[in-house]
């Protein structure tokens, strides 16, 4: 369980570099699947590199463990007003739970991973007790919203998976034995249980743990060989390994917070 922070910390690391460098080969920002850029507007190219550039930076930055709380919140900030701000009025006009409701989740996630990311590494030093050096310094707070966004994205995910059944089980592979429908709802199921886990402190530990290695399992099996095949498989790698290694780090985080009392009942 110890190590869970540190392999956390590197598998988001390392899926935030490849969603960097997705900015360059999509042409377009990513993280978070924002709207599309608005075509009355110039320089949509130049902000997809130069985020691109942002991102790839604060990877490196979180593996090498400099200024790392700092670019993991300014990450989370950059996502937060790009793509989770922008996809407010898309969902004002679009069916609940539709394919738009994906791409605000995904963004939702993010932001809150970030946090909870940032939760992880030593406390900004500075003169000032402002606000503001209070605010970049929170930890067991970072920590709940990572909880709470990775929970709802989960519960929305487990829930669309019974609405487009089809469409996920396609994503299966051919070789994978049983039947891909039941693997769709057991996954379902699965989501949803992960979701509500993450939600109840007693559990948040445990759902999280768990809920990184089931994701971790489909980065592998469904998602590493999609790759190349369409611009959405392309991003969902990284996101899949973003998402895991953040549980992890929350399931790390958890259990260094609940260990000291568990002992003492011991």
């Amino acid at each position: 369980m110890n190590k869970l922070i540190p392999v956390g910390r590197t598998f988001f690391a390392v899926a935030l570099i490849g969603l960097g460098i997705d900015h360059f080969v999509f042409r377009d920002f990513v993280a978070g699947r924002a709207p599309a850029w608005p075509e009355s507007i110039p320089g949509r190219l130049v902000w997809a590199y130069l985020t691109g550039i942002v991102f790839v930076v604060i990877g490196i930055a979180v593996l090498a463990d400099k200024m790392a709380r700092s670019t993991a919140i300014f990450g989370g900030a950059l996502i937060f007003l790009w793509a989770l701000l922008r996809h407010i009025p898309v969902l004002a006009t679009s069916s609940f739970l539709s394919g738009n409701w994906t791409g605000a989740g995904k963004a939702l996630w993010l932001v809150g991973g970030c946090l909870a990311i940032a939760a992880t590494f030593p406390k900004v030093k500075n003169d000032c007790n402002s606000s503001f050096m209070t605010l970049m310094n929170l930890k067991r707070e970072f920590i709940v919203v990572g909880c709470v966004s990775l929970g709802w994205f989960m519960i929305q995910s487990g829930i669309q998976h019974f609405m487009f059944t089809e469409f996920v089980a396609s994503l299966i592979p051919g070789w994978f034995p049983g039947n891909a429908v039941f693997w769709t709802y057991f996954a379902a199921v699965a989501l949803i249980a992960g979701g509500i886990g993450l939600f109840i402190p007693r559990t948040a530990r445990l759902a999280a743990l768990l809920s990184g290695l089931m994701v971790l399992s489909w980065f592998w099996i469904v998602h590493i060989p999609r790759t190349f095949l369409t611009v959405s498989d392309g991003i969902a790698v990284f996101e899949a390994l973003a998402f895991s290694g953040i549980a992890f780090v929350i399931a790390g985080f958890l259990y260094k917070q609940e260990a000291p009392s568990d002992h003492r009942n011991n």
